[in-house]
């Protein structure tokens, strides 16, 4: 029996499913979520094998839920349900991502849970470009039965150790499984790079301040010790905040 969690902002839409795998049989509805956030916290409960997500929710979108999905000890199979038009679609069915479209059918999900399987990281950043949903609201912490959502205004910044990567937040610190390069690729102008191993939430920049043997370094908000500047970077980092 697969262990099903159905995800839709739309009371109907959620019966539905239930209903078609009731109809097709072999799988167990252990949930429902209304949104992204709820889904997250039922799925590190639960352990759902399969999660049926909806694509367009509000707040958090089905695309960044299986981000943070991917970062569970044991991540489940997602199908995403939509009603995208047919460009997005292609996008789909090009990253290899399992999808139903609405109305869903009896036919179409029993064989999507046939072929479910886990999602990468690449494929789905690759889709979230795709689809035009590429900058995650906030960063994934796993913690023990449970997904630690970190708003990215809350972020000081990123910084790279030998194996992973250290956030440094309003409340504190974790360290998550990624890249400084596709963080900064994602994030967009709101980070800026300050040093090979640092990237910076340009809002709670203070100020940039220049040590006596020329050195650069930076002061941010909430952060008690300035970081350095490489001198590679200091001069752009100059340009932009003069």
């Amino acid at each position: 029996m697969l262990r099903i969690l159905i995800v839709d902002d739309e009371p109907p839409a959620r019966e539905r499913l239930r209903r078609l795998l009731a109809e097709i049989g072999g799988a167990e509805v252990i949930g429902e979520a209304a949104t992204g956030r709820e889904a997250l916290e039922r799925a590190a409960r639960s352990g759902p094998d399969v999660v049926l997500l909806d694509v367009r929710m509000p707040g958090m979108d089905g695309i960044e839920t299986a981000r943070h999905l991917g970062i569970l000890d044991e991540p489940p199979a997602v199908i995403f349900t939509t009603a995208y038009d047919q460009y997005a679609i292609n996008a789909f069915e090009t990253r290899a991502v399992g999808y139903l479209l609405k109305p869903v059918r009896p036919d179409k999900l029993a064989a999507a849970l046939a072929h479910a399987d886990r999602l990468t990281r690449p494929q789905l950043q690759r889709l979230a470009a795709v689809c035009g949903e590429s900058r995650r609201t906030h960063i994934g912490i796993r913690r023990p039965e449970e997904v630690r959502l970190i708003p990215i205004e809350d972020i000081l910044f990123f910084q790279a150790g030998q194996k992973y990567i250290t956030v440094r937040h309003l409340t504190g610190e974790d360290l998550i499984e990624d890249s400084l390069r596709t963080l900064e690729e994602e994030l967009g102008s709101g980070f800026v790079r300050i040093h090979r191993n640092a990237l910076i939430n340009v809002r709670h920049l203070e100020r940039i301040e220049r040590h006596p043997d020329g050195h650069y370094g930076v002061r941010l908000r909430g952060c008690a010790t300035a970081l350095p500047v490489s001198r590679r970077l200091a001069g752009e980092l100059l340009e932009r905040f003069k």
